[in-house]
């Protein structure tokens, strides 16, 4: 398999997939490719919109999306993709989507086949076993938590370390260490705004500038680089 797992679409300041544009180039080759987008996280602004936004940044690097939306037969259009780009937004609403258009086997099957699959917050969210990682909030009900699978692990994307001054609610850690009680054998990945995982050849890397924060039942959450080997966690 071959995953780009993103955290985060746009950093404070710059223009939306500013900052992976060129880490998602060299992911998807020089040769253009038949990549289907999938906009259904979408919730405040339309598919057309969506999809206008992610081919303004892709043509800067000389590739193109069609949203899976102008498809008549979308489960045809992902096994025909050369690749499958699947857009932030709510979670819920994007599982919600895909269960009801009977996406999720398909998807799965194509990117275990050697589709490259490229996701961002919600759309890393999904490559995990469930949604259960999300920060979102549940606007809507799936059929149920199960996502694609296409990693062991769960992923809590923009993850934060803040405990904002006067605010007495729980921190990102505190929510992500009750999941870990539960869910005794499986890691958490917070993964910080502007960093990214690629899985490529059996080997799972790191990419960009911050650490990785990783969380497993009764151990020290610790702190990993771009420098240290993520493989572990697909064991």
């Amino acid at each position: 398999m071959r995953l780009l797992l993103i955290s985060n679409s746009t950093n404070p300041g710059e223009e939306y997939l500013s900052y992976p544009k060129e880490n998602i180039r060299e992911f998807l080759g020089e040769k253009a490719k038949n990549a289907i987008f999938i906009p259904y996280a979408a919730v405040t602004f339309s598919y057309e919109e969506y999809e206008k936004k992610v081919n303004d940044r892709f043509a800067e690097i000389g590739h193109h999306v069609t949203s899976i939306h102008r498809f008549i037969n979308p489960v045809e259009a992902i096994e025909h993709a050369d690749a499958i780009v699947v857009g932030g937004g709510n979670t819920w609403q994007l599982v919600k989507m895909l269960q009801e258009k009977k996406l999720m086997k398909v998807i799965k099957r194509k990117v275990k086949q050697g589709t490259p699959y490229i996701g961002w917050s919600a759309g890393s969210n999904i490559a995990c076993p469930t949604l259960r990682t999300t920060n979102d909030m549940p606007i809507v009900e799936p059929e149920k938590f199960k996502t694609l699978k296409l990693v062991p692990f769960q992923i809590n994307p923009h993850y934060l370390d803040a405990h904002p001054e006067n605010h007495g609610g729980e921190t990102r850690e505190m929510r992500i260490q009750e999941f870990v009680e539960i869910n005794k054998n499986t890691y958490v990945v917070g993964l910080r705004e502007g960093t990214m995982l690629l899985l490529e050849d059996h080997e799972l890397t790191l990419i960009g500038n911050r650490n990785a924060r990783i969380f497993k039942y009764g151990e020290t959450p610790k702190e990993l680089s771009n420098e240290d080997d993520f493989s572990f966690l697909l064991t």
